[in-house]
Protein backbone atom coordinates (compact mmCIF):
# COMPACT_ATOMS: atom_id res chain seq x y z
CA UNK A 1 0.00 0.00 0.00
CA UNK A 2 0.88 3.27 -1.08
CA UNK A 3 1.90 5.39 1.94
CA UNK A 4 0.87 8.99 1.92
CA UNK A 5 3.27 12.26 2.85
CA UNK A 6 1.99 14.63 5.17
CA UNK A 7 1.42 17.29 2.47
CA UNK A 8 -0.82 14.77 0.88
CA UNK A 9 -3.21 14.33 3.64
CA UNK A 10 -5.89 17.13 5.59
CA UNK A 11 -5.28 15.11 8.54
CA UNK A 12 -1.97 13.00 8.76
CA UNK A 13 -2.37 11.83 12.24
CA UNK A 14 -5.63 9.92 10.99
CA UNK A 15 -3.97 7.94 8.24
CA UNK A 16 -6.63 6.14 6.41
CA UNK A 17 -9.38 7.71 7.49
CA UNK A 18 -8.45 11.26 6.38
CA UNK A 19 -9.02 12.79 3.17
CA UNK A 20 -6.49 13.30 0.54
CA UNK A 21 -5.48 16.98 -0.06
CA UNK A 22 -5.08 17.74 -3.40
CA UNK A 23 -1.61 19.33 -4.96
CA UNK A 24 -1.86 22.85 -6.19
CA UNK A 25 1.11 24.69 -7.47
CA UNK A 26 2.04 27.36 -4.91
CA UNK A 27 1.93 30.59 -7.07
CA UNK A 28 -1.66 29.35 -8.23
CA UNK A 29 -2.62 28.48 -4.36
CA UNK A 30 -1.33 32.07 -2.92
CA UNK A 31 -3.50 33.78 -5.91
CA UNK A 32 -6.79 32.03 -5.14
CA UNK A 33 -6.06 32.64 -1.64
CA UNK A 34 -5.35 36.16 -2.04
CA UNK A 35 -8.59 36.83 -4.31
CA UNK A 36 -11.05 34.70 -2.00
CA UNK A 37 -9.80 36.71 0.88
CA UNK A 38 -9.61 39.98 -1.28
CA UNK A 39 -13.32 39.36 -2.63
CA UNK A 40 -14.64 38.60 1.04
CA UNK A 41 -13.33 41.47 2.68
CA UNK A 42 -14.05 43.97 -0.08
CA UNK A 43 -18.10 42.09 0.30
CA UNK A 44 -18.18 42.71 3.94
CA UNK A 45 -16.56 46.12 4.16
CA UNK A 46 -18.96 47.91 1.04
CA UNK A 47 -22.61 46.19 2.55
CA UNK A 48 -21.51 46.73 6.36
CA UNK A 49 -21.42 50.43 4.21
CA UNK A 50 -24.08 50.23 3.23
CA UNK A 51 -26.17 49.10 6.60
CA UNK A 52 -24.17 51.87 8.23
CA UNK A 53 -25.78 54.39 5.83
CA UNK A 54 -29.39 52.95 5.65
CA UNK A 55 -29.42 52.81 9.28
CA UNK A 56 -27.53 55.90 10.52
CA UNK A 57 -29.18 58.37 7.98
CA UNK A 58 -32.72 59.56 8.70
CA UNK A 59 -33.44 60.72 4.68
CA UNK A 60 -32.27 57.55 3.60
CA UNK A 61 -35.23 56.10 5.85
CA UNK A 62 -37.18 54.90 3.06
CA UNK A 63 -39.40 51.88 2.45
CA UNK A 64 -36.99 50.89 -0.66
CA UNK A 65 -34.10 51.28 0.92
CA UNK A 66 -35.07 49.05 4.22
CA UNK A 67 -35.29 46.42 1.53
CA UNK A 68 -31.93 47.32 0.35
CA UNK A 69 -31.19 46.80 3.92
CA UNK A 70 -32.75 43.52 4.05
CA UNK A 71 -30.22 42.71 1.03
CA UNK A 72 -27.09 44.02 2.58
CA UNK A 73 -27.48 42.46 5.26
CA UNK A 74 -27.95 38.98 3.80
CA UNK A 75 -24.68 40.00 1.79
CA UNK A 76 -22.96 41.04 4.58
CA UNK A 77 -23.67 37.33 6.16
CA UNK A 78 -22.24 36.16 2.59
CA UNK A 79 -18.98 38.04 3.15
CA UNK A 80 -18.50 36.70 6.20
CA UNK A 81 -19.14 33.12 4.81
CA UNK A 82 -16.65 33.37 1.81
CA UNK A 83 -13.69 33.83 4.72
CA UNK A 84 -14.05 29.70 5.24
CA UNK A 85 -14.46 29.38 1.37
CA UNK A 86 -11.18 29.43 0.85
CA UNK A 87 -10.81 25.41 2.76
CA UNK A 88 -13.12 24.11 0.05
CA UNK A 89 -10.66 25.40 -2.60
CA UNK A 90 -7.89 23.72 -0.47
CA UNK A 91 -9.63 20.92 -0.54
CA UNK A 92 -9.73 20.25 3.42
CA UNK A 93 -12.58 21.27 6.25
CA UNK A 94 -10.91 21.54 9.12
CA UNK A 95 -13.87 22.81 11.37
CA UNK A 96 -15.58 19.71 12.17
CA UNK A 97 -18.97 18.53 11.07
CA UNK A 98 -20.92 20.75 13.17
CA UNK A 99 -19.13 23.77 11.71
CA UNK A 100 -19.93 22.18 7.95
CA UNK A 101 -23.49 22.01 8.89
CA UNK A 102 -23.69 24.98 9.99
CA UNK A 103 -21.82 26.91 7.02
CA UNK A 104 -24.10 24.56 5.28
CA UNK A 105 -27.73 25.69 6.59
CA UNK A 106 -26.79 29.64 6.87
CA UNK A 107 -26.04 29.46 3.06
CA UNK A 108 -29.33 28.30 2.02
CA UNK A 109 -30.54 30.54 4.91
CA UNK A 110 -28.95 33.65 3.01
CA UNK A 111 -29.82 31.61 -0.46
CA UNK A 112 -33.90 32.16 0.19
CA UNK A 113 -33.75 35.25 2.08
CA UNK A 114 -32.13 37.00 -0.59
CA UNK A 115 -34.37 36.07 -3.49
CA UNK A 116 -37.40 36.80 -1.31
CA UNK A 117 -36.01 40.24 -0.78
CA UNK A 118 -35.81 40.34 -4.74
CA UNK A 119 -39.52 39.22 -4.88
CA UNK A 120 -40.30 42.09 -2.54
CA UNK A 121 -37.76 44.90 -4.04
CA UNK A 122 -39.94 43.83 -7.24
CA UNK A 123 -43.27 44.31 -5.96
CA UNK A 124 -41.96 48.07 -4.90
CA UNK A 125 -40.83 48.83 -8.23
CA UNK A 126 -44.13 47.37 -9.56
CA UNK A 127 -46.31 49.70 -7.42
CA UNK A 128 -44.26 52.63 -7.65
CA UNK A 129 -44.44 52.64 -11.61
CA UNK A 130 -47.47 50.63 -12.28
CA UNK A 131 -49.57 52.12 -9.00
CA UNK A 132 -47.69 55.70 -8.37
CA UNK A 133 -50.89 57.63 -7.11
CA UNK A 134 -51.59 54.66 -4.45
CA UNK A 135 -47.56 54.00 -3.88
CA UNK A 136 -47.48 56.08 -0.23
CA UNK A 137 -50.60 54.63 0.58
CA UNK A 138 -49.65 50.77 0.37
CA UNK A 139 -46.01 50.67 0.33
CA UNK A 140 -45.41 51.96 4.00
CA UNK A 141 -42.34 51.56 6.08
CA UNK A 142 -43.66 50.01 8.49
CA UNK A 143 -45.55 47.28 5.78
CA UNK A 144 -41.94 46.62 4.64
CA UNK A 145 -40.33 45.89 7.89
CA UNK A 146 -43.06 43.39 8.36
CA UNK A 147 -42.64 41.92 5.05
CA UNK A 148 -38.84 42.13 5.91
CA UNK A 149 -39.12 40.66 9.23
CA UNK A 150 -41.49 37.47 7.94
CA UNK A 151 -38.97 36.95 4.61
CA UNK A 152 -36.36 36.13 6.86
CA UNK A 153 -38.03 34.14 9.70
CA UNK A 154 -40.06 31.94 6.81
CA UNK A 155 -36.47 31.19 5.15
CA UNK A 156 -35.40 30.19 8.56
CA UNK A 157 -38.08 27.68 8.88
CA UNK A 158 -38.41 26.33 5.10
CA UNK A 159 -34.35 25.58 5.42
CA UNK A 160 -34.76 23.81 8.93
CA UNK A 161 -37.12 21.50 7.43
CA UNK A 162 -35.42 20.87 4.15
CA UNK A 163 -32.25 20.39 6.12
CA UNK A 164 -33.53 18.28 8.99
CA UNK A 165 -31.49 15.39 7.92
CA UNK A 166 -28.06 17.05 8.00
CA UNK A 167 -29.14 19.39 11.01
CA UNK A 168 -30.40 16.05 13.14
CA UNK A 169 -26.98 14.13 12.01
CA UNK A 170 -24.09 16.50 11.19
CA UNK A 171 -21.49 14.70 8.99
CA UNK A 172 -23.30 11.49 7.67
CA UNK A 173 -22.73 11.43 4.39
CA UNK A 174 -18.90 12.60 4.67
CA UNK A 175 -16.85 9.49 3.40
CA UNK A 176 -13.58 10.44 5.65
CA UNK A 177 -12.67 13.06 7.42
CA UNK A 178 -11.86 16.55 6.10
CA UNK A 179 -14.89 16.63 4.19
CA UNK A 180 -17.62 18.85 4.00
CA UNK A 181 -20.61 17.84 1.90
CA UNK A 182 -23.52 19.75 0.65
CA UNK A 183 -26.06 17.51 0.59
CA UNK A 184 -30.41 17.98 0.77
CA UNK A 185 -32.47 15.25 -0.07
CA UNK A 186 -35.04 14.84 -3.26
CA UNK A 187 -38.29 15.87 -1.31
CA UNK A 188 -36.27 19.28 -0.03
CA UNK A 189 -34.26 19.69 -3.26
CA UNK A 190 -37.41 20.09 -4.63
CA UNK A 191 -39.09 22.39 -2.67
CA UNK A 192 -36.14 24.77 -2.30
CA UNK A 193 -35.68 24.66 -6.31
CA UNK A 194 -39.74 25.88 -6.55
CA UNK A 195 -40.05 28.41 -3.60
CA UNK A 196 -36.41 29.56 -3.84
CA UNK A 197 -35.85 29.67 -7.65
CA UNK A 198 -38.79 29.01 -10.28
CA UNK A 199 -41.41 30.92 -7.91
CA UNK A 200 -39.43 33.83 -7.40
CA UNK A 201 -38.40 34.09 -10.88
CA UNK A 202 -41.61 33.88 -12.03
CA UNK A 203 -43.10 36.68 -9.74
CA UNK A 204 -39.85 38.95 -10.91
CA UNK A 205 -39.82 38.50 -13.94
CA UNK A 206 -43.96 39.03 -14.58
CA UNK A 207 -43.88 42.14 -12.56
CA UNK A 208 -40.80 43.47 -14.19
CA UNK A 209 -41.99 42.52 -17.65
CA UNK A 210 -45.84 44.90 -16.51
CA UNK A 211 -43.37 47.39 -15.41
CA UNK A 212 -41.43 47.48 -18.84
CA UNK A 213 -44.78 47.65 -20.37
CA UNK A 214 -45.64 50.65 -18.29
CA UNK A 215 -42.56 52.77 -18.75
CA UNK A 216 -42.92 52.28 -22.62
CA UNK A 217 -46.00 53.83 -22.52
CA UNK A 218 -44.99 56.67 -20.25
CA UNK A 219 -42.17 57.80 -22.35
CA UNK A 220 -44.66 57.67 -25.57
CA UNK A 221 -47.26 59.41 -23.29
CA UNK A 222 -44.45 62.06 -22.42
CA UNK A 223 -42.84 62.59 -26.00
CA UNK A 224 -46.47 63.30 -27.26
CA UNK A 225 -47.25 65.65 -24.60
CA UNK A 226 -50.17 64.30 -23.27
CA UNK A 227 -49.68 65.37 -19.83
CA UNK A 228 -50.33 69.15 -19.07
CA UNK A 229 -47.71 71.83 -19.67
CA UNK A 230 -48.35 73.17 -15.96
CA UNK A 231 -47.83 69.73 -13.88
CA UNK A 232 -45.34 68.16 -16.61
CA UNK A 233 -41.85 69.31 -15.03
CA UNK A 234 -43.20 68.37 -11.10
CA UNK A 235 -44.37 65.00 -12.94
CA UNK A 236 -41.37 64.50 -15.14
CA UNK A 237 -38.74 64.94 -12.14
CA UNK A 238 -41.04 62.55 -10.23
CA UNK A 239 -41.15 59.88 -13.22
CA UNK A 240 -37.34 60.62 -13.82
CA UNK A 241 -36.62 59.84 -10.32
CA UNK A 242 -38.76 56.24 -10.18
CA UNK A 243 -37.76 55.14 -13.50
CA UNK A 244 -33.76 55.66 -12.55
CA UNK A 245 -34.67 53.24 -9.31
CA UNK A 246 -36.58 50.98 -11.66
CA UNK A 247 -33.73 50.69 -14.15
CA UNK A 248 -30.77 50.35 -10.67
CA UNK A 249 -32.77 47.72 -8.95
CA UNK A 250 -33.59 45.86 -12.15
CA UNK A 251 -29.81 45.69 -12.88
CA UNK A 252 -29.23 44.19 -9.09
CA UNK A 253 -32.03 41.16 -10.22
CA UNK A 254 -30.61 40.77 -13.27
CA UNK A 255 -27.20 40.39 -11.60
CA UNK A 256 -28.71 38.28 -9.04
CA UNK A 257 -30.59 36.18 -11.42
CA UNK A 258 -27.15 35.19 -13.10
CA UNK A 259 -24.83 34.76 -10.27
CA UNK A 260 -28.22 32.14 -8.85
CA UNK A 261 -28.57 29.98 -11.94
CA UNK A 262 -25.81 28.21 -12.62
CA UNK A 263 -26.87 26.33 -9.01
CA UNK A 264 -30.12 25.14 -9.74
CA UNK A 265 -29.26 24.86 -13.04
CA UNK A 266 -27.30 21.43 -11.90
CA UNK A 267 -30.53 20.91 -9.84
CA UNK A 268 -32.74 21.25 -12.90
CA UNK A 269 -30.46 18.56 -14.74
CA UNK A 270 -31.73 16.17 -11.92
CA UNK A 271 -27.97 15.06 -10.79
CA UNK A 272 -27.54 13.42 -7.70
CA UNK A 273 -28.21 16.25 -4.52
CA UNK A 274 -24.74 15.17 -3.46
CA UNK A 275 -22.12 18.61 -3.99
CA UNK A 276 -18.74 17.88 -3.08
CA UNK A 277 -16.21 20.38 -2.48
CA UNK A 278 -15.15 21.14 -5.56
CA UNK A 279 -18.75 21.62 -7.37
CA UNK A 280 -19.96 23.19 -4.41
CA UNK A 281 -16.81 25.77 -4.77
CA UNK A 282 -17.43 27.02 -8.30
CA UNK A 283 -21.55 27.48 -7.63
CA UNK A 284 -20.60 29.48 -4.65
CA UNK A 285 -18.10 31.53 -5.35
CA UNK A 286 -19.92 32.66 -8.37
CA UNK A 287 -23.21 33.34 -6.22
CA UNK A 288 -20.99 35.15 -3.24
CA UNK A 289 -19.49 37.32 -6.19
CA UNK A 290 -22.67 38.97 -6.79
CA UNK A 291 -23.02 40.02 -2.66
CA UNK A 292 -19.77 41.71 -3.73
CA UNK A 293 -21.82 43.32 -7.01
CA UNK A 294 -24.69 45.10 -5.22
CA UNK A 295 -22.57 47.49 -3.25
CA UNK A 296 -20.73 48.08 -6.05
CA UNK A 297 -24.11 48.85 -8.59
CA UNK A 298 -24.86 51.26 -5.90
CA UNK A 299 -21.86 53.01 -5.66
CA UNK A 300 -21.72 53.89 -9.44
CA UNK A 301 -25.82 54.45 -9.82
CA UNK A 302 -26.64 55.97 -6.37
CA UNK A 303 -25.45 59.20 -5.33
CA UNK A 304 -26.37 58.90 -1.83
CA UNK A 305 -24.39 55.64 -1.24
CA UNK A 306 -21.26 58.15 -2.43
CA UNK A 307 -21.78 60.79 -0.19
CA UNK A 308 -22.86 58.46 2.64
CA UNK A 309 -19.42 56.79 2.28
CA UNK A 310 -17.67 60.24 2.21
CA UNK A 311 -19.40 61.13 5.23
CA UNK A 312 -18.44 57.50 6.88
CA UNK A 313 -15.30 57.44 6.13
CA UNK A 314 -14.42 60.89 7.33
CA UNK A 315 -15.69 60.42 10.21
CA UNK A 316 -18.65 62.85 10.17
CA UNK A 317 -21.15 60.60 11.10
CA UNK A 318 -19.88 61.11 14.76
CA UNK A 319 -20.74 64.53 15.22
CA UNK A 320 -23.83 65.79 16.55
CA UNK A 321 -27.19 65.44 14.55
CA UNK A 322 -25.27 63.75 11.52
CA UNK A 323 -27.82 61.76 11.13
CA UNK A 324 -30.12 64.67 9.39
CA UNK A 325 -28.19 65.14 7.28
CA UNK A 326 -29.62 65.81 3.67
CA UNK A 327 -28.42 62.99 1.53
CA UNK A 328 -30.02 64.13 -2.32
Amino acid sequence: METFGETELCFPQLLNASCLKPKRPHFEATLTYMLVYSIALITAVLNLLVIISISHFKQLHTPTNLLLLSLAVSDFFVGLLMFFQIMFIDGCWYLGDIMCTLYQYLAYVITSTSAGTMVLISVDRYVAICRPLHYSAEITKHRVKVCVCLCWICSIIFQTLNLQDVLKQPGQYNSCFGECVFFINYIGGVSDLIFTFILPITVIVVLYMRVFVVVLSQARAMRSHVAAVSLQRSVKVTKKSELKATRTLGFVIVVFLICLCPYYCVALTGQDNLLNGSSAAVVLCLYYFNSCLNPVIYAFLYPWFRKSIQLIVTLQILQPDSCDANMW
